[in-house]
Order: C-alpha cells, then sequence, then structure tokens
C-alpha cells in the first residue's frame, strides 16, 4: 500500500513540508555589571590632557596636646606633603563585521541583535577591568587552613574547607570603621559576594552569632527570598562577577569577597565608552563594521577604603 506521507521520503511531503525556526532568538544568560557604579572618586578639575590623571590627597598634622607656654611662641611646624594617586588611561575597545550576504540570507533581524550584543560586551568587558582593580587592594582577610589572617600569607594558602565565616565580615567591617572610612550607606558598608559564598554564609553553623539563627528567631523574610540583605553592619551585593580563581591549595577555587566604603575607587575618562559604527569602505559597500571603544582607566583611590576577603566554597 503506497501513502502519501513525510516518513518515505519520496511522496508530496519531501519538499512541501520542512523544519520552522523561531524567527525570535533569545540573548545568553546576563548577570549585571556593577563594578564601575563603585567609582565614586572621579576627576573634579583637570588641569589639561594627558596620558594620566594624579590625584593629590592632604594629609593632616600631628596631634598638638601638649599645654603652649604664655610667654613663649610656639614653635611652627610644617604641613605634611600630599601623597598622590595615578590613574593612567588607556583605549579599551572591540569590533565586528558583517557582511551583506549574511544580512540578506538570514532569517533574523540580526542588525538589532549584534547591537545589542556589541553594547553588552563593552559594559560587561570594562566591568571585569573594574573587578580586577578592586579586587588587587592590600588589605586582606583570609581564611587559611581553619585560622583567620590579616595581610598575612598568600593566596595560596587558602584550602578547599576555608569557608567565609560570620567573623570574616565583622572584622571587615572592624577594619573599615578602625580606619575611617565612610560608609556607603548610613552605617552600613558594601560587600560584593559570590552566590556560592552567600550560600556558605548563610549555612554556618556553630555559634549563635551566624547568620541563619536570627532570622529563623524574628525575621524569616531573608529565610524565604534566599537573600542576605544586610548583615554585621554590611549591605550585601550577591553577584556572580567577583573574581575567582584556582590558586588556593592544590588548586582550590578561591573568591574575592570585597568589602567598601566611600572613595574605595577612582575614575578617569577622556573618551566615554560607547557604540561606534564603522565606516562603509570597501568596493561593493558589502561589509558593515560595527563596536565600541573608549579612554578611561580605574586606580584604587583610598586603600583604606577597601577590604578583601579569601575564601573557598562548598558549591
Amino acid at each position: 500500500m503506497a501513502y502519501t506521507d513525510i516518513l518515505s521520503g519520496t511522496g508530496l511531503g519531501t519538499n512541501l513540508v520542512q523544519t520552522a525556526y523561531d524567527k525570535y532568538v533569545l540573548f545568553a544568560l546576563r548577570s549585571m555589571p556593577l563594578m564601575r557604579m563603585f567609582a565614586d572618586k572621579k576627576v573634579v578639575d583637570q588641569s589639561m590632557p594627558g596620558s594620566s590623571i594624579v590625584f593629590d590627597l592632604y594629609a593632616d598634622m600631628t596631634t598638638a596636646t601638649s599645654t603652649l607656654t604664655e610667654t613663649t611662641d610656639p614653635t611652627p611646624v610644617q604641613v605634611p606633603a600630599t601623597s598622590t594617586v595615578t590613574v593612567s588611561l588607556a583605549e579599551y575597545g572591540n569590533t565586528t563585521l558583517t557582511t551583506r550576504k549574511l544580512r540578506e540570507f538570514t532569517f533574523s533581524d540580526i542588525d538589532a541583535a549584534i547591537g545589542n550584543i556589541v553594547a553588552y560586551n563593552m559594559v560587561n568587558s570594562l566591568d571585569e577591568v573594574v573587578r580586577d582593580v578592586i579586587s588587587g587592594g592590600t588589605n586582606v582577610t583570609r581564611e587559611a587552613s581553619g585560622s583567620m589572617t590579616f595581610n598575612t600569607g598568600a593566596v595560596s594558602d587558602v584550602t578547599a574547607s576555608d569557608l567565609l565565616l560570620s567573623r570574616d565580615i565583622r572584622s571587615g567591617v572592624t577594619k573599615l570603621r578602625s580606619r575611617n572610612v565612610a560608609p556607603v550607606n548610613g552605617s552600613a558598608y558594601v560587600c560584593m559576594i559570590h552566590p556560592n559564598v552567600s550560600y556558605d554564609l548563610r549555612s554556618e553553623a556553630g555559634a549563635s552569632a551566624t547568620w541563619r539563627q536570627p532570622h529563623e528567631n524574628s525575621a524569616p523574610g531573608p529565610i524565604w527570598a534566599g537573600m542576605i540583605g544586610q548583615y554585621e553592619g554590611a549591605i550585601f551585593i550577591e553577584t556572580p562577577r567577583t573574581k575567582t580563581g584556582t590558586d588556593g591549595a592544590a588548586s582550590a577555587t578561591v573568591h574575592r569577597t570585597v568589602m567598601l566604603g566611600q572613595q574605595g575607587l577612582a575614575e578617569a575618562v577622556s573618551v566615554e565608552p560607547g557604540v561606534v559604527i564603522g565606516p562603509v569602505i570597501d568596493s561593493l559597500n558589502r561589509f558593515r563594521p560595527l563596536g565600541w571603544y573608549g579612554i578611561l582607566g580605574w586606580s584604587r583611590y583610598r586603600e583604606a577604603s577597601l577590604q578583601r576577603i579569601e575564601t573557598s566554597s562548598t558549591l
């Protein structure tokens, strides 16, 4: 018996029945760029164009606690020299080139899609540059073989079982306050934490001074939401954008949790990054360039305003 069908591959359905596609193409999963928003020190009055920008900071005089003698003129003392922070400017950018044939043959509106992809590549790339600057501070809290250390040892001392604990957050806030760092929001500092590390902190057991127990007793909302919120003097931002590397002991994964107050990061901009539509210069007008470009740079402005915590994670 002969069927006019699809399966046989020789009937009417061979050419008339085809695979269909959804013309609405979705983008890749994306996290929100946020590092640049913490560059709260910017150029106020630049003297001239240059390849780098130097910020000066005044230093306070030594306290004068001795009493004055009524008939003796006090000896003048010098006002201390300023300290400087230099931000070097650099070019950043990326570009792509589409062909006329691709634009004519594709079933999706790729011009709009490529514009979106290029714009995200810009903010995503620059966010990574800023992340590396923030994560390179000199003030380090480190969990190493079960002990909390400060500015000693190396990242390779962190083992796979060295997880973030409440004491690390308490000590970080204490360090910032003891260095006279201005909080970001009220009396709280900002803490950028990877979701895997957030899991460890919210799962911490043992002493009563842990994140979970107070919420179980009086404020279960953050438990339902799965968010740290504000804890131990810090407001937490959970993001997968924190710096991570397999540079711990025995190649353990080490997460850099960063706590910061005001004026931790300086930014200088010569050309604000933006999307650039390049000129079509080929003989047949087939190649269309699209990219992004900027000239700018970042540097840690006040090292005292940054505290990095290096730990591993169970996830």
